[in-house]
């Protein structure tokens, strides 16, 4: 029998908590948590293989941090969430925080909060108590790259947060109006990286910044790839160059290559998972045909293979957002899934095929796994 494997899920209306046999096909679930609160994002701390953060809104109480340390048994709220300074020029007030991100592997303690409106916040606790990063919330070009309104229908955000697991300094940020931003100096100062993605709506479709990234992720195995699915399709990045390329041409043309999510592989750098969503004129934001499918490439994107075994064949409109499709680093790959109706899908075999492992949740914002 292999490892266990837990899944963390948020919800518009409370967490849940999922834990499998060491093969995967049986699962417990513990939950819900908070019900009735909007939980943005679940992650459990890797450094340590205990301490669980949460991003949730509590109603009239606002946006705020729980953490817990026994497996979600009991939580604690932050004494200090994520907020901009008293007297911010720009009159930004946290709306909730869309993302966390543990710190470098040497700094345990330390985890990164992205939120909407776009702002970073760093703790040094643990998530304990949070401190507004300066070097980009205070940034002389904040409101051009990351004005407050708009980008989302949820509101603008930072989508995302990738550190560089070589070097604490060195981090990136998917934006959903300033597209990629890159910083050397632990959040000190900030660029765009963003040559060669498209940007709707705007007089030069290549400009500087303004493209929409849903999603950055480092190919594991090699931290100089970076991943990107982003508004206008699939990008690859090779460092130290500067130029994307758009990988997402060669999915089929009745798919596009439109989504919220990408996925790299734990131990083949040429390897990731993408979940299509229909990105035609009125962007409906379900399955192109009503026909879900993950589709992987194996060599870097020059192709893709659709997989679709197990998920419905016709009026199947699945919706999977930002945070809600993750793996776990078991061999094979798990993958695993969570939909705007609350559907929660896995594949224990790399995507070769797919079941329902829970049904009626409330909307599913972000799926989080790890092996126990």
């Amino acid at each position: 029998m292999g490892q266990a494997t837990q899944l963390l899920v948020g919800t518009r209306k409370g967490a849940w908590i999922y834990r499998s046999d060491g093969d995967r096909l049986d699962w417990k679930v513990q939950g819900p948590i908070l019900l009735g609160c909007i939980v943005n994002h679940l992650v459990l701390d890797p450094r340590d293989g205990k301490t669980l953060l949460m991003a949730a809104s509590t109603g009239h109480l606002g946006p705020t941090i729980f953490r817990s340390t026994d497996g979600g048994e009991s939580w604690q709220e932050a004494q200090t969430p994520p907020a901009f300074p008293k007297g911010e020029p720009h009159g930004r007030s946290v709306n909730h925080t869309f993302w966390l991100e543990p710190g470098h592997a040497s700094e345990p303690g330390v985890w990164w909060a992205a939120t909407s409106p776009p702002g970073l916040f760093r703790s040094a606790d643990g998530g304990a108590t949070w401190e507004s990063v300066a070097g980009l919330n205070e940034h002389p070009k904040i409101m051009d790259w990351l004005p407050p309104d708009g980008g989302t229908p949820d509101g603008a955000i930072v989508a995302g947060i990738c550190i560089d697991p070589r070097d604490a300094r060195h981090m990136y940020l998917a934006t959903c109006s300033a597209g990629v931003l890159e910083t050397t100096d632990y959040g000190a100062d900030w660029r765009p990286l963003n040559q060669n993605v498209e940007a709707n709506f705007l007089p030069d479709p290549y400009p500087e910044y303004g493209q929409d990234s849903h999603q950055i992720a480092l190919a594991p195995t090699n931290p100089d790839r970076i991943w990107q699915q982003n508004h206008c399709g699939i990008y690859r990045l090779d460092r130290p160059g500067e130029r994307w390329e758009r990988i997402g041409e060669a999915m089929p043309k009745e798919v596009g290559d439109i989504g919220f999510s990408i996925v790299p592989h734990p131990r083949d750098a040429d390897t990731a998972w993408v979940f299509p969503m229909d990105g035609t004129e009125v962007w409906p934001r379900v399955s192109p045909g009503g026909k879900p499918a993950v589709y992987r490439t194996a060599d870097a994107g020059r192709s893709w293979t659709r997989q679709d075994r197990g998920f419905p064949a016709e009026q199947g409109w699945f919706t999977v957002k930002r945070q809600a499709f993750c793996r776990d680093d078991g061999a094979p790959v798990g993958l695993y899934l969570g939909t705007t109706g609350g559907e929660l899908w896995m594949s224990a075999d790399a995507g070769e095929s797919w079941r329902q492992i829970a049904a009626h949740l409330p909307e599913i914002y972000s799926v989080t796994a790890a092996r126990l």
